[in-house]
C-alpha cells in the first residue's frame, strides 16, 4: 500500500514539529522555555466560555447551517464592515474550522493546474503547501527586514505571468510582523485590477497592531471587494485557538462553491462555539485591548534583549507577536542557531527557513509568552550567541 503521488507535494507547518521536539526534551526533565508557537498565552475570556456553555445548556449540538449560524453571520459582516471599510453582507460571510480552512477553500475554488499564486516569502508555509498540493505553481515574492518587512510593488509586478491567478498578502505578517500600509495596498490594488487577479488577504492579526500603526484592508479600496477574499478568526484576537473558528468573506460569484467546499469537507463548525465566537464580537472587548497591551511591553522586551545580543539585528514590527531577527552577525544559519538554542540551553524558536528561503539568516520568536519566561530566553541565547560572533580585525 502506499499514499497517492500528490502526497508527496504537501508541507507542513513546522511549529508543530518543533513544539514536539520541545516537550520531548522536556519530558527528560530539561527547563525548556517556548517561543515558537503562534498561540496567545492567555486563556479565553470568561465571557466568550460561559456564552459557548450556555449554548450547550441549551441543546445547540446539532447540525449548523453549513455557511454559519445566521447571527455569528450577521455579526461578523457588521463587525467587518465597520472595522474594514466596505460593505460585508451576511450571505458573503462564511464561517470555517480555523483560518486554514479560508485558504483551503479559496485556493482550491480557484486554482487550476499550473496557475501561478504569488506568496510572501518569509510567509505562512500553509499558503505554498495547499497550492502546490492541488497543482498549481507558487511564486515567491521576497518580504525583506531592508524593506520594513513589507513587499516592493515594483517587483510584484515582475512576477506576474500570464498564468499567475492570485496573491496572497498577510498584513500584519507571521512571521515577521510587518505591516503593509495604505500605499503599498493600494499600488498592489492597481496590479491586480490591471491583471485581473484574485487576492487572499489574510487578516488574522487585524487587531494586533502598536505605535498606532493602520490596519488597511485591501478589500475596501476601490475595486477590490469583488476580487478579494478575505481571511480572519478569532484564535489570535480572542485567545481562543483551540475552538478552532475562522470566517472567509467571500465576493459573491464565489459564494456558491465556497459553500460546496464546505458541504463536502465539515459540514459546518461547531455550533456551539460559533456562540462562544458571538459573543466574542458582540461583547466586552477590554481583554483584547489587554492582551495587545500587554503584547506591545513583551514586544518592547524582546526586541531591546535580541538587539543588545551581538551579532544579532532584529526591527520593532507594528503587528502581530512574532520577531524575525537576522542572525548572521553570529556566523551561524538560523537553522544552526535554533538546533543549538533548543539542545544547548532549552529556548525553543523556528529556522526562518520554516518560511521560505529568504529566512536562511534568521529565526522566529513568538513573544505569546511571558515577560519573565523572555527574559530568562534572552539571558539563555547570549550564552550561546554572543561567543559565536566572528572576532572582528
Amino acid at each position: 500500500m502506499k499514499l497517492a503521488t500528490r502526497m508527496l507535494t504537501i508541507g507542513t507547518e513546522t511549529a508543530f514539529e518543533a513544539s514536539a521536539r520541545a516537550r520531548a526534551l522536556e519530558a527528560t526533565g530539561r527547563s525548556v522555555i517556548h517561543l515558537q508557537v503562534g498561540e496567545p498565552d492567555f486563556d479565553t475570556p470568561a465571557n466568550i466560555r460561559e456564552a459557548a456553555k450556555r449554548a450547550l445548556d441549551a441543546g445547540k449540538t446539532h447540525y449548523p447551517p453549513f455557511p454559519g449560524i445566521p447571527e455569528l453571520r450577521a455579526a461578523i459582516a457588521a463587525d467587518s464592515t465597520a472595522r474594514r471599510g466596505f460593505n460585508v453582507q451576511p450571505e458573503n460571510v462564511f464561517v470555517t474550522v480555523g483560518g486554514k480552512g479560508v485558504m483551503f477553500y479559496a485556493i482550491l475554488a480557484l486554482i487550476d493546474e499550473g496557475d501561478e499564486v504569488i506568496v510572501p516569502d518569509p510567509g505562512y508555509p500553509i499558503y505554498e503547501s495547499v497550492t502546490r498540493f492541488i497543482g498549481g505553481k507558487p511564486v515567491a515574492i521576497p518580504i525583506r527586514q531592508e524593506n520594513q518587512f513589507r513587499l516592493d510593488p515594483d517587483e510584484l509586478v515582475s512576477l506576474v505571468t500570464p498564468r499567475t491567478k492570485m496573491i496572497v498578502l498577510n498584513s500584519p505578517a507571521n512571521p515577521t510582523g510587518g505591516v503593509l500600509n495604505r500605499e503599498d495596498l493600494e499600488r498592489i490594488a492597481a496590479v491586480a485590477i490591471e491583471h485581473d487577479l484574485v487576492v487572499l488577504s489574510d487578516e488574522i492579526y487585524s487587531r494586533i497592531l502598536y505605535d498606532g500603526a493602520e490596519h488597511v484592508s485591501i478589500g475596501a479600496l476601490p475595486g477590490m471587494a469583488e476580487r478579494t477574499i478575505t481571511l480572519d478568526g478569532f484564535s489570535k484576537t480572542y485567545a481562543m485557538t483551540g475552538w478552532r473558528l475562522g470566517y472567509g468573506i467571500v465576493p459573491e460569484w464565489m459564494a456558491t462553491g465556497f459553500g460546496k467546499l464546505i458541504i463536502n469537507s465539515i459540514s459546518g463548525a461547531t455550533t456551539f462555539a460559533q456562540y462562544g465566537a458571538l459573543e466574542a464580537l458582540t461583547g466586552p472587548q477590554g481583554a483584547v485591548d489587554a492582551m495587545v497591551a500587554e503584547f506591545r511591553v513583551r514586544r518592547d522586551l524582546i526586541v531591546d534583549g535580541l538587539n543588545a545580543i551581538p551579532g544579532v539585528s532584529c526591527l520593532r514590527p507594528l503587528g502581530a507577536f512574532y520577531v524575525f531577527p537576522d542572525i548572521s552577525g553570529s556566523g551561524m544559519t538560523g537553522s544552526e542557531l535554533a538546533g543549538r538554542l533548543l539542545s544547548e540551553v532549552g529556548v525553543s524558536v523556528l529556522a526562518g527557513t520554516a518560511f521560505g528561503g529568504i529566512g536562511t539568516n534568521h529565526i522566529r520568536l513568538s513573544y505569546a509568552n511571558s515577560q519573565a519566561n523572555i527574559t530568562t530566553a534572552l539571558e539563555r541565547m547570549r550564552t550561546v550567541i554572543a561567543p559565536a560572533v566572528p572576532a572582528t580585525a
